[in-house]
């Protein structure tokens, strides 16, 4: 997990809630929920519950999974429930203290399993994030002897090679740790019906634990799981993962939006998917909740509403799985933390929110858009490329300059007319085309 810690200052406790008597949300998909979309088909969202409703609870995110589901979402990858350590704590939901309850500020079991019914109900999966490499100092095992690595003095350690200091450093090379961990994997798959993982910082847990214990919950679950690492090592889809961040993808994008040449968002993808087998994918993104809290958002990385709805674009019609994270789809300006609570105004940018569900709107209606094969066209101040699929064809443009760009098109582009998807009206090429600042084009024929 990338982080940057600041040295902060936090006054945090925790109130005791009542559980209130909650309405069941009537289900409105009478298909039962059996396994998660191909993977071809899968949009993420990704939920900072301490963002997400004013109280930052697993019941305020109930309440707007139709919200959710209104981008084209069938997966939601929540942010770490548990509850948070105390000791040498600076309160980020990364540090956790026991693998197997729901921290006291998001909620119960109850919500929970409550979380999964509806989203279930709604067409929705639910992924849990799942901190393997290290745990709380007052976690339990750092009771158990060999469950943490020690220096020569003995004294548990936090994560070599990084500055997490409010966190212990697992012992992989313990067999009852790892039985331990899997274990508290599995309790939640058969205690919660969840959909599969996000796993933090896959890349600093060894190889052999991802294949054992992604073998272990396949085995007991009665549907296809979904498991995500959050690394770059190419053995994790040897050992069972799905999907793999695509953090070199995400860089040229910010480079390209900041004046880079744009053949080189192309030239990356390409890059990133010569590791990629057939049936995996990347995930794609143009924030999450690392890069919003310590970079910025997306209305700021890209110039912009405009520039921020152009970068997604590219992002989501290129190819790989699309991920949105809380807040994006509303422009907010603000970095998000998640070491704190700050909830999101989500009648910030409503022009913005109708542009994402337009946007996601034409990628989910359209097999081509996740599944064509992709011929890119090479220009420095637009992405512009063309899918193909089942006799059917899509081009997508993309200015990714502040400024009218004007692009001469490819012969196989030349004087030719197609329907766009966004504006529902015919659109006649020439032999160029003229793009506003930031403007975007989705072509069908």
């Amino acid at each position: 997990m990338k982080r940057v810690y600041i040295v902060l200052l936090l006054l945090f406790c925790s109130a005791c809630k009542e559980e209130q008597h909650l309405i069941p949300i009537q289900p409105d998909n009478p298909i039962p929920w059996t396994q998660h979309p191909d993977l071809d088909d899968i949009v993420m969202y990704e939920v900072n519950l301490r963002a997400f409703s004013s109280d930052g609870s697993i019941n305020g995110l109930i309440a707007r999974l139709d919200s959710v589901r209104s981008l084209g979402v069938n997966m939601i990858w929540l942010m770490p429930i548990y509850p948070v350590g105390t000791v040498k704590s600076i309160n980020s939901p990364y540090c956790i203290k026991d693998y197997m309850s729901i921290g006291a500020e998001y909620g119960t079991l109850h919500d929970m399993k409550r979380l999964v019914d509806s989203a279930h109900a709604k067409g929705m999966g639910i992924m849990l994030d799942w901190v393997a490499n290290h745990t709380a100092w007052d976690h339990p095992w750092t009771k158990i002897p060999g469950f943490h690595t020690v220096n020569s003095a003995g004294a548990i350690v936090h994560p070599p090679g990084t500055n997490w200091t409010d966190v212990a450093d697992l012992n992989f090379g313990n067999t009852s740790m790892r039985d331990s961990m899997i274990t508290s994997m599995k309790w939640w798959v058969k205690e919660c019906n969840i959909d599969g993982f996000r796993c933090d910082y896959a890349d600093g847990v060894p190889a052999d634990f991802w294949t054992e214990a992604l073998r272990q919950l396949d085995s007991i679950a009665q549907k296809s799981l979904l498991f995500l690492a959050e690394g770059s090592r190419g053995d994790h889809f040897t050992s069972g993962f799905d999907l793999i961040f695509s953090w070199n993808y995400y860089s040229t994008l910010k480079n390209t939006f900041a004046g880079g040449s744009a053949t080189s968002i192309i030239s990356t993808h390409n890059s990133e998917y010569t590791t990629v087998p057939k049936g995996k994918h990347r995930l794609r993104f143009t924030t999450n909740h690392d890069e919003s809290a310590w970079d910025d958002s997306p209305i700021v990385l890209f110039k912009g509403a405009q520039g921020a709805l152009s970068a997604s674009v590219i992002t989501v019609f290129l190819e790989g799985v699309p991920l949105l994270y809380s807040g994006q789809e509303v422009g907010r300006s603000s970095k998000t933390p998640f070491f704190s609570r700050s909830p999101i105004n989500w009648n910030e940018n409503p022009m913005m929110l109708e542009a994402y569900k337009q946007m996601m709107s034409v990628y989910k209606k359209h097999d081509i858009a996740r599944k064509g094969n992709i011929e890119p066209f090479p220009f420095q101040h637009a992405v512009c490329f063309k899918k193909t699929y089942n006799g059917k064809e899509m081009v997508v443009l993309a200015n990714v300059r502040n400024q009218q760009t004007n692009i001469p098109l490819p012969l196989i582009l030349q004087n030719t007319v197609w329907n766009d998807a966004l504006k529902l009206k015919t659109d006649s090429l020439g032999t160029s085309v003229s793009l506003a600042p930031y403007e975007y084009r989705i072509l069908l024929h």
